[in-house]
């Protein structure tokens, strides 16, 4: 292939050399490209992303901020908010079942879209953070509306004004629907606060990470390995809040009430936040580089314009880029050009009557950036139907241990801690990660990491295959003993010869498929954003976990609808799960 080098017009009036065919169309860049990526990209030069401190002002001496001491303050804020998300999660179904006297199928629905909104609407803040906030500012805002909605859902609780009225509602009346249901305005309420949670997760998923990540020099020899330690650690931190919400918030709320279960999460998010704010002067900040989704809706709208240009026609010839080692997009530096998707390239391409308009011409790199996004679309939503399982099993795994034994020896554990099974895995799984598993798979694949980020997505997936396989079977089995031993109707009375550890089966397979798929997609969508869209690159996981609990709402929906009939048989996700098949159907 020819190589041409990309100029600007005011290095000659031509952006390159004649060629004849597209095949023909080169690129060489003076600076030195001293880092390759998964995708087979490199950045040309380190200066378009130098870290900055609060002011917007270069660090001189970067070894006094940054680093390991101020990922640790984002861990805090992490596992608080983990803590919060997982608490509400595996509680509010059962408040809304108990308190509101909501029927469970619509509780598990509405805590299947609160998950859902929560990650899904993640894509607004990785844009607001890249384009004009910045990742710290981004996170300290919607963790403030976090805290607000924790403490609205804690009044709910508390104040018997926002609830109907619970005399007279013993379990039987509940279960045929005959307690008092809660007012519209009550419900109103509740999504209301509820939401703004949602909403303020929303904001924080998708920098938190990349944050943290920006606390490490590219620039140093180590920074690899610290990246690939951080995203592990930083996962356990999530796990360590996960597993608080499973026991220590189940607790408090069995022994002091909702109110109480709730405020505990108010105040641990509230504590993360001065931890978060104390650690301020420690951070090392990126400055955002616009609107992302502009940048990409004018190389979609330049390329459009001239799709029926052939290359090497105008005034120029060749793609157009700055001269110089800097960008054009504040915060990133220039990305080479790549032979994919080359209808996008037109964009690029420099016609006489272009002028200075960035909505009929566009730079190499900001095509590049258009290019990487798309790439990156399938390895995230090959995580979707994951997801559809994690969903599944904090709702249906939790409704399958209400009929079964949950003692261990003297010791009886709640429903509701059940879920804590594949957090115990995960931790068990990160500690053990770089002793055990490293050393295992680098003798299999001879990856100095034990596993690329890929291969890491791809074993997780696999596991949760797996894991689902297993849930089915031993669904179908629970069922047939109920049924066999009389328990068909009676769906809250425990089979006392049927352990509920029998679930920690599925339960630590979706922990060990979570810790390869979900740490390793996170660190693969952080390596390969462009400099300016490490945000959304990282919404990209959290909009899949989001499609995922949708999906899985709307999974349960046709199941139910589906299976309805006209004479009023139950359906397979009906209440009494020994008369329905709730992960048969399902998962």
């Amino acid at each position: 292939m020819d190589s041409s080098e990309i100029r600007s017009p005011a290095e000659g009036g031509r952006l390159g050399t004649p060629m004849s065919s597209r095949k023909k169309l080169g690129i060489h860049f003076i600076e030195s490209e001293d880092r390759r990526m998964a995708f087979g990209r490199g950045y040309s030069t380190p200066a378009g992303s130098t870290p900055v401190d609060i002011h917007g002002k270069s660090i001189v001496d970067l070894s006094k901020t940054g680093g390991w001491i101020a990922a640790l303050f984002i861990f805090g804020n992490e596992m608080a908010e983990r803590m919060a998300y997982f608490g509400l999660s595996v509680n509010m179904v059962a408040f809304m079942f108990y308190v509101m006297h909501r029927p469970f199928s619509s509780s598990s629905n509405a805590v299947n879209n609160f998950l859902g909104i929560s990650q899904a609407s993640s894509v607004l803040g990785g844009f607001l953070a890249d384009a004009y906030l910045g990742r710290y500012w981004t996170i300290a805002i919607f963790t403030s509306i976090y805290l607000a909605g924790l403490a609205g859902i804690t009044l709910c609780a508390t104040m018997t004004i926002f609830t109907p009225k619970q005399e007279g509602c013993e379990q039987l009346a509940l279960l045929l629907g005959e307690c008092e249901a809660a007012k519209p305005w009550q419900m109103s309420y509740l999504y209301t606060v509820l939401y703004m949670t949602a909403f303020g997760a929303a904001g924080i998923r998708p920098c938190v990470s990349s944050f943290g990540a920006d606390q490490f020099d590219e620039r140093s020899k180590n920074y690899k390995a610290h990246l690939d330690r951080f995203f592990n650690f930083f996962y356990l931190s999530v796990t360590v809040g996960a597993i608080v919400a499973f026991t220590v918030v189940v607790y408090v709320q069995m022994k002091h009430g909702w109110g109480a279960a709730f405020g505990c999460l108010a105040i641990a998010m509230g504590l993360s936040n001065m931890l978060f704010f104390i650690g301020t002067p420690l951070y090392r900040h990126r400055l955002p580089g616009g609107s992302p989704l502009t940048r990409v809706a004018q190389v979609l709208v330049a390329a459009f314009r001239k799709r029926n240009a052939p290359f090497g026609s105008g005034g120029f010839v060749g793609l157009y880029e700055l001269p110089g080692s800097h960008s054009a997009i504040k915060g990133s530096r220039k990305i080479p050009h790549t032979d994919h998707f080359s209808f996008l390239d037109k964009a690029a391409l420099q016609l006489k009557e272009d002028g200075c308009s960035p909505w009929r011409l566009c730079t190499v790199t900001q095509v590049e950036e258009v290019k990487i996004l798309i790439r990156l679309i399938p390895i995230a939503a090959s995580t979707i139907m994951l997801n559809v399982v994690l969903t599944e099993y904090l709702t249906l795994s939790v409704q399958q241990a209400y009929t079964m034994n949950t003692h261990l020896g003297h010791l009886k554990l709640p429903v509701t801690c059940m879920p804590v099974f594949p957090g115990l895995s995960i931790f068990l799984i990160l500690s053990l990660y770089y002793s055990l598993f490293v050393p295992l798979f680098r003798r299999i694949t001879g990856h100095p990491h034990g596993a690329s980020q890929l291969q890491r997505v791809g074993i997780g997936l696999a596991v949760s295959i797996v894991s689902v396989a297993w849930a089915a079977v031993f669904e179908k089995y629970r069922r047939e003993y109920a049924v066999q031993h009389g328990f068909e109707s009676s769906f809250l009375t425990p089979m006392p010869n049927l352990s509920a550890y029998w679930l920690l089966i599925q339960y630590c397979l979706i922990g060990v498929a979570e810790v390869f798929c979900i740490v390793g997609l996170l660190e693969f969508l952080y390596e390969e954003a462009p400099d300016a869209m490490k945000s959304i690159g990282s919404a990209y996981a959290a909009l899949a976990g989001g499609l995922g609990c949708f999906a899985a709402t709307i999974i349960n929906t046709i199941v139910k609808s589906a299976t309805t009939t006209h004479n009023g048989s139950r359906s397979w996700l009906s209440q009494n799960i020994n008369t329905a098949r709730h992960l048969c159907g399902t998962i």
